[in-house]
């Protein structure tokens, strides 16, 4: 093999490292964009998420209370 043949193997190796380079750049960045989609949904849910269980306690806790207090007598036929 030649020195031209050489330099000229090396020119091709580096020119398919670099689109190899440039397409994973890409991908890192659209991957990116996912994440802080996806970081944002997560926060939204983890928000309704607390509000949900704050509910449910609400109702816990009136469901205890109703349980407490005396049941009325049943109507008389």
């Amino acid at each position: 093999m030649s020195d031209l043949d050489h330099f000229d193997h090396l020119d091709k190796r580096i020119m398919e490292l670099e689109i190899k380079n440039a397409h994973q750049e890409d991908t890192i960045e659209q991957l990116n964009h996912i994440v802080i989609e996806h970081q944002g949904a997560i926060a939204k849910l983890v928000q309704q998420l607390k509000h949900l269980q704050g509910k449910v306690s609400s109702l816990q806790e009136n469901s205890s209370q109703a349980k407490d207090a005396p049941e009325p007598p049943p109507p008389h036929y």
